[in-house]
């Protein structure tokens, strides 16, 4: 991925739907060979941003840059972008070949060239041979695959993919992540991702932007947002996160205290807080694989606290307890994985939990 140079740039972008405010001065640039995704819940107006980097939507105000232009007042059909759309749009009275090669209809290329782009294009996304197959008698996953082929025989600067995976089973989809990161990183150019599912926009990106209410809350890698959110709704948002009540009881040094219920007194480094002042009511998050339960003879690596266990939820692989730590009112999860040897303890066992005061991050 080549750092410095910036593909897409939206400068101070606004949308209005009449009196709704759908983009809110959205100012952000994505990278040329990036992996980016556009996460957050429905209406949160990832798509609309999608679009208007694709030319289906114009702006009320501000600007969308692409490779360094101008979109103002350029046609979709006349941008450097193509998009793999949700129902992936394939014409079902065409063959594979016929919708892979639709785009290039009007480029003059000949009935040879044509096919050999056709081919090729099949080739990349693993389905060499299927070029004379009908197109409605594909899978799920062989339509995805078509509509990616069409879509890139273009030759676009710019991949757009509007949540192309969810209509997926889940191993399927979980196999197509893999696939799109494989191409993208073949194909060289820049995909931009829009999706509502946090586990697929962490796999799958090299940066991630959240979005809540027609903003961007976070714009980070994918270890980041899930290590260091940089706020309460970012963090519950990625994955599970659990929260404790607090208070802050000095700042000082780079380093701030805390006293944090069933974990009592904590020193925290200042990066692990986006902002807090002496005296402040916070809360302390941290994620269920950063604790652990102690079983018979295990000691802490650094603290511990009683526990009550209220809920076992059993993976096969995994095991999520719902514990209730002495001193707090709400249960909170712990993920352990089931390694040989090791037992799954009931509803009412008492237990002690493991911590450390790096895994937590401080929120308002």
């Amino acid at each position: 991925m080549n750092e410095s140079t910036t593909m897409i740039a939206f400068q101070d972008v606004q949308k209005y739907y009449g009196d709704y405010h759908a983009l809110r001065g959205i100012t952000a640039e994505i990278r040329a060979g990036e992996f980016f995704s556009l996460l957050g819940p429905s209406g949160c107006g990832k798509t609309t941003l999608l679009r208007t980097i694709a030319g289906f939507e114009g702006i009320s105000s501000g600007a969308v840059m692409i490779d360094g232009r101008n979109m103002a007042g350029v046609p979709a059909n006349k941008r450097p972008t193509n998009m793999v759309f949700q129902s992936y749009a394939i014409f079902p009275h065409l063959s594979v070949g016929e919708n892979v090669g639709f785009g290039l209809r009007r480029a003059g290329l000949s009935k040879d060239d044509l096919a050999k782009r056709v081919g090729a294009a099949l080739e990349m996304v693993g389905l060499s041979g299927f070029g004379s197959r009908a197109a409605h008698a594909l899978s799920g996953g062989q339509r995805q695959r078509v509509a990616l082929a069409r879509a890139l025989i273009l030759k676009p600067k710019v991949l757009l993919l509007d949540a192309p995976l969810s209509a997926l089973d889940k191993k399927m989809r979980e196999q197509m992540q893999v696939e799109l990161i494989r191409l993208q990183r073949q194909v060289g150019i820049t995909f931009i991702l829009v999706t509502h599912d946090q586990e697929e926009a962490l796999v799958m990106s090299d940066r991630i932007a959240v979005m809540f209410e027609g903003e961007i809350a976070q714009l980070a890698d994918p270890e980041t947002l899930y290590r260091r959110p940089n706020s309460k709704r970012v963090a519950d948002f990625i994955g599970t996160m659990n929260f404790l009540p607090a208070k802050v009881v000095s700042e000082q040094g780079g380093k701030i205290e805390v006293e944090a219920n069933g974990f009592g007194r904590i020193t925290l480094d200042a990066e692990q807080a986006a902002a807090a002042a002496s005296g402040d009511a916070v809360v302390v998050g941290f994620r269920p694989e950063t604790l652990t339960v102690l079983f018979d003879g295990q000691t802490a690596s650094d603290r511990e606290s009683m526990a009550t266990i209220e809920e076992v939820v059993y993976f096969g692989d995994m095991t999520y307890y719902d514990v209730k730590i002495d001193g707090t009112e709400t249960p909170i999860r712990i993920s352990m994985r089931n390694v040989f040897g090791r037992p799954v303890l009931d509803i009412g066992d008492r237990t002690r939990v493991a911590w450390a005061p790096g895994a937590l991050v401080l929120f308002r």
